[in-house]
């Protein structure tokens, strides 16, 4: 019998609608599981045992009286600690906004309140979702849960760690050069960066208004479609929502992927950057599995990927600047060392080379659009290795390794991180699925296909529960 953590969202939804599984039965043992682990993990910053108990009450209530409201109805999850929550602390990992009560919730927050979701709490993140792995905030950073003394990456790090560690069925990550793809890759979990504008950032911290995304991370690619159908809102209040239609995530599921054409940009991984070679062998095995579905399979080429790496920082360093400048000045003390020394970068951006990062970006996405037209989605690694040790990020993001995350947050497209297999030291590999602009569904489709041809899903990270206890 599956243990209730393994529950996928899609497999215990049609339980928790025919009532044969209680939201309350559900949500209890995920906090037993928290309270049991997240000692070793710190994949929260804040539980919430009696608002979650009290929410799952209600939606069994709600449930048992044939107002069953859908998928997510009953699912417990958890939001990154930048996501406004109405009267609970959103810190964002921070001293400085450790006492930060909203007075109203984020709109993604409202919206999976609305469709039933119960909140276990508040997840870690990377101070502001720019500082690193740090240990000079007020909390300790999360721990990768298939090895402790490794790094989960982020920013998003207590996002993928707990849907790793089996304490939440779904979270919520940010993205503004892949942060949640990163967590998604070393956790060895399911992330989407969705299209630009997709997704409301309104009531999101914000760290680079023209690059930030918010997108849920899973154990798969089906429970991120899922959790899209409700989070694609069009929002008049956030600037940067676009009034499209929405895509038919769950429909997109039951259709193939045969015909697709697959578009591999190898040179991203070959010559541009330094890559792992059980990374490459991770990805040239899922191209094999690809053309096993049926998928025609091509190279493409773009600009270097340091091209899209090098515009891409410069706006995102001068528009976290703009943010975090009056507090920065006023209280540099509060910040962590990380996240001070990366905003601050920013305050010596010129306004010309601003410019003509934002000019660069508009000629990187028409040369994107034009390869779109002759493939369906595009291939390339999530991340250049495996996970680090706790805290060693340096060789991961150095010049000789540009961010395969990046571009496309430069873009805008979607970009879906999936597990591809497992180094010889049992840490997860990854590979990136991106689509044209709003072309979500078909991601997500790729993204299921690939997970159920392969075993990669049926794998946990049972070993961390064994060291965790073991440390006790």
């Amino acid at each position: 019998m599956t243990a209730l953590h393994d529950l996928t969202i899609a497999e215990a939804a049609p339980l928790l609608k025919a009532k044969k599984l209680s939201p309350v039965e559900l949500t209890a043992s995920y906090l037993s599981r928290i309270d049991a682990f997240d000692g070793q993990l710190n994949a929260y910053l804040r539980v919430l045992p009696e608002q979650a108990m009290a929410a799952a009450r209600k939606a069994e209530g709600e449930i048992m009286k044939g107002g069953y409201k859908g998928p997510l109805h009953g699912v417990p999850i958890g939001l990154k600690d930048i996501y406004n929550t109405k009267g609970i602390a959103t810190t964002g990992h921070s001293a400085l906004y450790k006492d930060h009560v909203p007075e109203e919730d984020a709109t993604t927050t409202r919206l999976l309140a609305e469709a039933g979701t119960i909140l276990l709490g508040k997840l870690s993140t990377w101070e502001f979702a720019i500082g690193g792995t740090s240990f000079d905030l007020p909390w300790p950073p999360a721990k990768n849960p298939w090895n402790l003394a490794h790094d989960p990456a982020g920013s998003s790090s207590g996002s993928g760690a707990a849907i790793a560690a089996g304490l939440a069925m779904g979270s919520m990550g940010t993205d503004t050069g892949g942060s949640i793809r990163g967590p998604a890759a070393w956790c060895g979990i399911s992330g989407l960066k969705p299209t630009y504008g997709l997704v409301s950032r309104r009531g999101i911290l914000p760290l680079s208004f023209s690059l930030d995304h918010g997108g849920p991370m899973c154990w798969t690619s089906e429970d991120c479609a899922l959790m899209m159908e409700v989070l694609a809102q069009h929002d008049p209040l956030d600037p940067g929502s676009a009034d499209v239609a929405k895509p038919d995530f769950a429909g997109s599921l039951q259709k193939d992927v045969k015909g697709l054409r697959i578009g591999v940009i190898r040179h991203f991984f070959e010559s541009d950057a330094e890559t792992d070679p059980e990374i490459k062998a991770g990805i040239e095995a899922a191209l094999v599995t690809f053309r096993e579905l049926g998928c025609e399979v091509v190279d493409v080429t773009l600009s270097p990927l340091s091209a899209y790496g090098d515009a891409a920082t410069l706006i995102s360093r001068s528009e976290a600047f703009a943010f975090h400048e009056e507090t920065l000045k006023a209280t540099p003390e509060l910040y962590g060392e990380l996240a001070r020394q990366r905003i601050m970068m920013g305050a010596f951006v010129r306004a010309c080379d601003y410019v003509n990062a934002l000019r660069e970006r508009g000629r990187l996405i028409a040369e994107i659009a034009t390869v779109f037209e002759t493939v369906d989605v595009l291939i390339c690694p999530t991340m250049p290795g495996v996970a680090p040790k706790l805290g060693d990020l340096g060789n991961m993001m150095s010049r000789a390794r540009p961010s395969f995350t990046r571009v496309f947050n430069l873009t805008g497209s979607p970009a879906l991180s999936v597990c591809s297999g497992f180094s010889a030291a049992g840490l997860p590999l990854a590979m990136q699925i991106v689509g044209r602009p709003f072309q979500d569904d078909l991601v997500l489709r790729v993204g299921s296909a690939f997970e159920k041809a392969t075993a990669f899903r049926d794998l946990r990270p049972a070993p961390w529960a064994q060291q965790a206890l073991a440390a006790e």
